[in-house]
This record gives structure tokens, sequence and C-alpha cells, in this order.
């Protein structure tokens, strides 16, 4: 029997686990064929979420593994560890507060069976405040412009995998990245399924504006070449301004027969330089960041503890 595994990141999610649980479990009858198993990833909760996840684990032992970290690595490493821990032969991913509509997992596995090796519930809708809609709509906008032109207008964080992309996928140790854009990289043509974002009924988002500003920087400089032309380009129009000012001080010498004053003009082009070193130091600082990161070698993630689920004992994993 076939194997459906479904990761939900968690954290601080208190308020939601008592209703998300069991609303994933009874997918179990819609999925007749299917062993359906349960990935929880507690990432370094601070609100009695990790207990939630042991009780419902040991209560369920056939259907959830609980997956603890240490400490809170972030939404994408918890994910990376839950897809590294989950048996399945296709293998979901949605988040704890269930926006977007768990049932069409359904859907999602009918298309898999057709062959689709990505399928992504692709959003054409979703409740939020002007903020958080213009500042993902720039991050949005961005992407699409200088990395995948067809990547989703809105994104996407709710998917179906096959097991093949799945161990693509956990070969990649990236620090620093998006695992969604990371998929989307591998360059498997994705089945798109529309779905309208649900507001949230319980708890509050954990995605905050900092959050968003550091995952389009990440985004940014792990998948397009955008910084590193902007230092080309602001390097250039420096020193388009530094021509035409230094123009303007010949012509006011030559035809006006008027000197600028000395120090006036040596604090403009310094200010004006330095400003231009200190945005290409600044970009060229984070990839160099980003290099320590990588030679460092340290995990994406730790793993405190990991209660296994019974699902598929005994069946061969494909690698």
């Amino acid at each position: 029997m076939k194997v459906f595994s479904i990761v939900v990141p968690v954290y601080n999610n208190g308020a939601n686990l008592p209703e998300t649980i069991p609303a994933l479990l009874a997918l179990q009858a819609a999925l007749p064929g299917y062993d359906l198993e349960l990935v929880l990833v507690d990432d370094g909760s601070r609100d009695g979420s990790r207990a939630l996840i042991l009780g419902f684990a040991s209560r369920h032992p056939e259907q959830i593994c609980a997956v603890l970290l240490t400490r809170n690595f972030g939404q994408n490493a918890a994910i990376q560890a839950g897809l590294r821990h989950a048996k399945g032969d296709c293998v979901g991913v949605i988040s704890c507060d269930l926006q977007e509509s768990h049932e069409q997992f359904v859907a999602m596995i009918r298309a898999w069976e057709q062959g689709a090796k990505f399928v992504l519930g692709e959003r054409v809708e979703r409740p939020e405040n002007w903020l958080h809609r213009t500042l993902s709509g720039c991050y949005w906008y961005l992407l699409r412009r200088f990395a995948f032109a067809d990547y989703p207008p809105m994104g996407f964080d709710f998917c179906l995998l096959d097991r093949q992309v799945v161990n693509e996928v956990n070969q990649i140790n990236e620090k620093n990245s998006s695992i969604f854009t990371l998929i989307y990289w591998l360059g498997h043509a994705p089945h798109r399924i529309p779905i309208r974002r649900r507001r949230r009924r319980q708890g509050q988002s954990q995605w905050h504006v900092r959050n968003k500003i550091q995952f389009t920087t990440d985004t940014l400089i792990g998948f397009t070449y955008l910084p590193a032309r902007l230092i080309t380009f602001a390097g250039l129009l420096s020193s388009l301004l530094c021509l035409g000012y230094l123009a303007v001080v010949v012509a006011q010498t030559i035809f006006l027969r008027r000197g600028p004053v000395g120090w006036a003009t040596l604090a403009g082009l310094i200010l004006l330089l330095g400003a231009a070193l200190l945005f290409s130091l600044g970009i060229l600082s984070e990839y160099l960041l980003r290099i320590l990161d990588e030679i460092r070698h340290r995990p994406t993630f730790v793993v405190e503890r990991v209660i296994t689920s019974s699902v598929g004992k005994g069946k061969p994993r494909n690698h």
C-alpha cells in the first residue's frame, strides 16, 4: 500500500493544533488505498505546542511522526527536517493554521497518480492587510521579474511532491534560502491547482514583517543576480554624477572665471564616492556571510528527538 505523508511545521501554534491534527488525520477516509502519515515538526515552540504534539503522537503512533527541534530554526529548516523524516511515496506540505484547503490534497494526489511530480496550490486570493499585501506583492514581482517568470503571482506554500523530488531536496543543504523557491528551481513542471487562502480562525501568524524582509533578501541573493547587478548600476550612476559635477566645475572655471570653493568640491566628491562604496560593500558582505555559513558546515537544523510512526513499516524506501 502506498504511503502519503504530510509535513506540518509547527511554531507556537498551540491554538490551532487541536483542530489541525484531527482534520488532517481525517483525510485517511478520503484516500482508500493509502496509508496516511502526519509528520509534525516542532520548531522550538514555547507555548505548549510540543506537549500537544507528543500527546497526539502517543494516541496515534501508527500515523504520527513527531520531529522535535532543539530550538527555533525557522520555517524552511522545519520543513527540511520534515521532508527528511517523511516515509511517503508522495509528500505534502501545509501550514499548521490550515489557511489553505487541506481537502485539496485529494485532488493533488489524483494529479500525482496521473504522473505529476510537483503539484502546487496556486493562490488566487489571500486575505491580508494592505502592508502585508504590498510587501508580498513586491517580493513576488521581483522573483518573477528576475528569477522565474512563471512563478505563481501570489506564491505558494501548499504543495505535494513525488518521492523523487523529496530526495532531490534532501540532497541540498543550503542555508539562508527559501525551501519553496528551491523546489521550484529544481525544474519539475508544476501541476497547478487554484486555491483561495482562508482567514486565520485561531492563533496569530508568526510570519512578521521582519521575516518577510529577511525572506526577500535571502531569495534575491540565493536565486537572482540582482544584488550584484545593483553594484554595477550604482557604480555607473556614481561615476556619471561625478563626471557631471566635474564638468560643471570646469565650465564655471573656464567660462565664468569663477572657481568653486575647494572644500565643498572635495566634500561632495568624497561623500558621493563613499556612499557608492559603502552600498557596494554592504551587498558584498551579504554574499560573504552566506559563504561563511556554507564553509562552516553547520547543520541546517538539530533534532532533539524523533518519535517515528509505524506507517508503512517494513516497506522499502526509494532513494
